[in-house]
């Protein structure tokens, strides 16, 4: 009996082989795919009210992108243009200066 196979090592090699065939490739994705733009296309009209949280993607081959996360959990891109965008980048730019200048008179 010691040259048969027993029930649980054919379970295993069975499951071994299942795993090893059918488990996805972990190649990485081709560049193509990698580095596309995220937004195809932008809206003007976002209710500001309605917006959780705000992304900035500045990629390469992409013009600057704006990704809102809605509060519904919907991702929407809004045009970088945008009036009330505008002003929310300066203000945050402004902001940062100005903690960056408090900084550095307290060093």
């Amino acid at each position: 009996m010691s040259s048969s196979v027993k029930p649980l090592q054919l379970k295993v090699i069975v499951v071994l082989t299942f795993l090893t065939s059918y488990l996805p490739s972990r190649t990485p994705k081709p560049i193509s795919l990698v580095e596309r733009c995220w937004c195809r296309s932008t809206l003007n009209t976002v209710p500001q009210r309605s917006i959780r949280e705000l992304k900035f993607l500045h990629t390469p081959n992409c013009p600057f992108q704006v990704i809102a996360k809605l509060k519904n959990n919907r991702e929407v891109c809004i045009n970088p243009e945008t009036k009330w965008l505008q002003q929310y980048l300066k203000n945050a730019i402004n902001k940062v200066k100005k903690s960056r200048r408090r900084n550095n008179k307290k060093n």
